[in-house]
């Protein structure tokens, strides 16, 4: 017991936790994404393992557009690694959760929560005002199996295949600006009227002025010009300041168009994309009683149709 005491003090575990993210994703460059690190910190952490074991973990001759390739201590070792850090970060989890029976923890966008889930929170604490719903926003898919979050609200045309995924609801896109805007560019109402208005754009794939284009046209716009965005809610903030016209989501500006801060210059005219939210939760074991109220809350809210 004392030798592995021992061995645990010198173990590298910063290493050894950045070539699990490594091996999992086969690639240095999506390891350092999920970590949150420079990709060149990674390298260095893959370095500092190898020289702590005097063996490489790595083939420097081999990889390419399939990823990396791994010596067989390194397959070993990655192999071995992977459900050790689960098992701990399930162990950790369980014993960091002193939360109530009530509570439930729920992962979206930064976009999706202030624009669409934020609003109608009171509804919830109204209803079920014993539920505790702690809210995290982050961009990235969450790992659910990791026990961290009970539920996520992810946007995209799913279902996923490693996840349990229910449609929480459709949505369309259209564009959409500022009444200021409309009027100084000429009161434009038909979609040939674009190819002289500056476009918006963010990184949805599902709102890429490319579909509108394919579908209403003018076939002779170009989408190649025009600040792009790191979200929906900055885009949709670009828009009501009059900084030009972005295809938005329906769901995430219909409050402002409702509040006339933006306005549809095209009308009714809209792309449909179908099911476009989810309400996803751990594939395995069975939802607490108060996630299944929260996931009940949640369809209720979804329940309105697309105008």
């Amino acid at each position: 017991m004392v030798y592995y005491l021992d061995l645990m003090e010198d173990l590298p575990l910063n290493a050894l936790r950045a070539f699990a993210v490594v091996y999992a994703h086969r690639g240095v460059r999506a390891a350092a994404r999920e970590l949150a690190i420079a990709h060149s910190s990674v390298s260095r952490h893959v370095g500092e393992l190898e020289r702590w074991l005097k063996v490489a973990v790595i083939e420097r001759q081999g990889g390419g557009r399939r990823g990396l390739a791994f010596t067989p201590q390194g397959e070993a070792l990655g192999e071995a690694l992977l459900p050790a850090f689960r098992d701990m970060a399930r162990a950790v989890s369980m014993i960091r959760e002193a939360r109530s029976p009530a509570s439930v923890s729920l992962t979206t966008t930064p976009s999706f929560a202030s624009r669409w889930l934020l609003p109608r929170l009171p509804t919830l604490e109204a209803a079920h005002p014993e539920i505790e719903l702690s809210v995290v926003v982050e961009q990235k898919l969450t790992d659910l199996e990791s026990g961290a979050v009970d539920l996520a609200l992810r946007m995209g045309k799913g279902p996923w295949f490693d996840v349990d995924a229910r449609p929480l609801m459709d949505d369309c896109v259209y564009p959409v600006m500022s009444p200021a805007y409309w009027q100084q560019t000429g009161w434009p109402d038909k979609p040939a009227d674009l190819a002289r208005l500056r476009l918006l754009h963010d990184r949805d794939p599902q709102t890429a002025w490319e579909t509108w284009r394919d579908a209403f046209g003018p076939s002779s716009l170009d989408v190649r010009g025009g600040p792009r965005f790191a979200s929906a809610d900055l885009l949709l903030r670009a828009a009501t300041q009059g900084q030009g016209v972005a295809l938005a989501r329906h769901r995430l500006a219909a409050d402002d168009v409702e509040a006339n801060h933006l306005l549809r210059p095209f009308g009714g005219l809209q792309l449909e994309l179908g099911t476009a939210y989810w309400i996803v939760r751990p594939s395995h074991g069975l939802p607490t009683p108060a996630a299944r109220t929260v996931i009940a809350w949640l369809l209720s809210q979804g329940q309105d149709v697309v105008r």
